[in-house]
């Protein structure tokens, strides 16, 4: 097994108490970083030698109206005066989190295999120009078309993810460099058609680079009616974790992607094409962003922009790594990640930075993608990679 292989088997075989300890040290450092550049708490730091207890009240008082706050936009607002407002930010956090479980499941395979698909957003954003097409250059009847549009955007991101797979198959190219350079090839593809009149631009907009509004026929129908955000979008991430769990655990292709990922010198020794399966693996890995991009495309109600991707394609390393790369642990993940954007507004206006939730995801991701660093912190042993 090569060094690389053996460091990302160790990631993603982090054990629960490491992955609870990388989460734990993550809120911590985030809470310290949240309540030392409050602009309230600075205002203490003249006293602090006379008073330091008032440092330390406001720095808690911080702290805690920052995750109350984070709670209320995130899960149920316990200060709203109707039934709409107190639940409408657990719907939020749904609606979010699922593109991040999509598209997590689908980086989240390629590290089963061994593969870093780090191209999430150069895919997703691929299978997004295969939806918008769809939903705003053609007229079809209403199912018909959602469910066209939800094919073709898996095909486009699939066909990507495969292509990396075929290049790193025939030419040995590493599928890190090749992933990020076709993001870049994609980002500027997507934003070439959305300025371009006969191809996705919106009709009558005068050049901006936006495109039309997905047809009503095409749109993924609201769970909750038009009063929540939420569609069925949270529905087909749940489904595609079943696919998942069945496809990596159950089915024999599956097991060849296992094999590969464990050792590829034996999967060949027993006869398993390698080659053929970093092909298959990358584009099955891409077909799950594409389902993600389906929800980004046809969950709008209106024109899209070159920034429609919103970096779901980066988060979804993160919420694949904090899962563990199983079915379950990648929904808690995503979960977990879509209450972080749903919650991050509401914090905001008690005046914590929104940042500091990013700077909490990162940390985490940094943690677990870091077994020593924890194993020194908390004189954890070493576990065995087999």
């Amino acid at each position: 097994m090569s060094e690389d292989n053996k460091l990302l088997k160790e990631i993603m075989s982090g054990t629960p108490l490491r992955i609870t300890l990388s989460v734990l040290l993550g809120f911590v450092i985030g809470s310290i970083f949240m309540a030392v550049f409050n602009e309230n708490v600075v205002a203490t730091y003249e006293t602090f030698f006379s008073y330091p207890g008032l440092t330390l009240q406001t720095a808690g008082q911080t702290i805690v109206d920052g995750y109350v706050a984070l709670f209320n936009g995130s899960i149920i607002n316990l200060s709203a005066d109707n039934p709409v407002s107190m639940f409408r930010p657990i719907t939020e956090t749904l609606r979010l989190a699922a593109p991040l479980i999509m598209a997590g499941l689908g980086v989240a395979l390629g590290f089963r295999v061994g593969l870093f698909n780090v191209g999430g957003t150069g895919q997703l954003i691929m299978g997004l120009l295969g939806a918008t097409w769809i939903s705003t250059r053609f007229d079809l009847p209403w199912g018909l078309h959602m469910i066209l549009a939800l094919i073709v955007a898996i095909i486009f991101a699939a066909a990507t993810g495969g292509l990396v797979g075929f290049l790193k198959a025939r030419t040995g190219a590493h599928e890190v460099i090749v992933t990020i350079m076709l993001n870049y090839i994609a980002i500027d593809l997507f934003t070439f058609f959305l300025r371009t009149p006969s191809l996705l631009l919106e009709h009558g907009g005068g050049g901006n680079p936006k495109s039309d509004a997905p047809a009503l026929t095409a749109q993924f129908p609201r769970l909750l009616g038009d009063q929540f955000g939420l569609n069925i979008g949270i529905i087909l991430a749940l489904i595609a974790a079943v696919v998942y769990w069945w496809l990596m655990e159950r089915s024999t292709i599956g097991y060849r992607f296992r094999m590969v990922g464990h050792n590829s010198n034996a999967a060949r020794a027993a006869g398993i094409s390698v080659e053929r399966t970093y092909i298959w693996a990358m584009a099955a890995s891409a077909a799950f962003i594409g389902l993600a991009a389906a929800n980004q495309g046809l969950g709008a109600t209106s024109g899209l922009t070159s920034s429609i991707h919103a970096n779901i394609g980066f988060d979804a390393i993160t919420v694949a790594l904090l899962g563990g790369s199983r079915a379950r642990g990648l929904v808690i993940a995503g979960l977990v990640f879509g209450a972080f954007k749903a919650g991050s507004p509401t914090m905001q206006i008690l005046g914590v930075s929104p940042e500091v939730l990013g700077i909490i995801q990162a940390l985490i991701v940094l943690f677990i993608a870091a077994p020593p660093l924890i194993r020194a912190i908390f004189k954890l042993p070493k576990a065995e990679v087999k």
